[in-house]
């Protein structure tokens, strides 16, 4: 059955939900940093949930089966290392920066460091799950927009918050974090329909197969809950904002953060339970 076949790989599934928000959020603080004016406050909070994030996925990929149940994805032994180390090079990095933020520096040198590790860790749990070359390419940019949208997302609701402590803020960059999160998931949008139509990943399959048969209701939620409904909620998000109605803008990434993470937990299970890129 489907959902147990998920519910066999819920372990898989925490270590995509931790390691997204934590590079993600942590990706968000970095840009908004370095491109915009937002509060010292707000950033070097956000990256401290990132740090937070980032030490619970490292406990998560400790505790990670050998092999994965029931599911055409393989797990191969030889990346768990080389992930694990840079997993903890992420956190301890990503832990310098927010001591660098409280003390006003820009850090940008020691921001792409974090990052850079942040990558290496989607890498190699790509490698490590991604079968043959081309799956592994496949798993990564499925990761990298899963990682951008959920910490992104979560890193945008934080900011909502610090314009209703502190009104006077310039709303450029909720705006921009905004306009940011609606891009990353139109490109998920297209992924999807690019993954559906070429059978993407180790079970997927028929093109356009996935749309049928006993993964078929797991495959439109995915759709629906986790990216259509996501994208018409950020723009609506954008358009609050921009006319400085703060609360609406909150509330409306309040919801984008449970319907994002709810979409990622979908695009986690479908691929480790059935092999399917959505």
């Amino acid at each position: 059955m489907p959902a147990e076949r998920i519910a066999q790989n819920l372990d898989f599934i925490n270590w995509t939900v931790l390691t997204s928000l934590a590079i993600g959020a942590f990706a968000a603080v970095v840009v908004g940093r370095l491109r915009t004016d937002a509060t010292r406050g707000f950033l070097a909070f956000t990256a401290f949930c990132a740090v937070i994030f980032g030490v619970l996925a490292v406990l998560s990929d400790g505790a990670l089966p050998a092999t994965i149940a029931g599911s055409p994805v393989t797990a191969d032994p030889i990346w768990d290392a080389p992930r694990r180390i840079a997993l903890w090079l992420f956190v301890g990095l990503a832990a310098a920066y927010v001591v660098a933020l409280a003390r006003g520096s820009r850090a940008p040198l020691l921001g792409g460091a974090g990052l850079a590790a942040g990558i290496a860790v989607l890498a190699a749990g790509s490698l490590g799950w991604g079968g043959s070359a081309g799956g592994a390419g496949l798993l990564l940019v499925q990761l990298a927009v899963l990682t951008v949208v959920t910490g992104g997302v979560f890193a945008a609701m934080i900011l909502g918050h610090w314009y209703l402590v502190t009104p006077k803020l310039d709303e450029r960059p909720l705006v921009l974090f905004a306009r940011l999160l609606t891009v990353a998931i139109a490109v998920q949008v297209g992924l999807f329909v690019v993954w559906v139509a070429t059978g993407a990943g180790p079970g997927g399959g028929a093109p356009f197969g996935v749309l049928g048969g006993q993964w078929a209701l797991f495959v439109w939620l995915r759709l629906i809950v986790g990216l259509v409904f996501p994208l018409i909620v950020s723009w609506a998000a954008i358009q609050t904002a921009r006319t400085r109605s703060m609360e609406s803008a909150t509330g409306l990434l309040y919801i984008n953060v449970g319907t994002i993470a709810a979409g990622t937990i979908l695009a986690a299970g479908l691929y480790f339970g059935a092999g399917v890129l959505v």
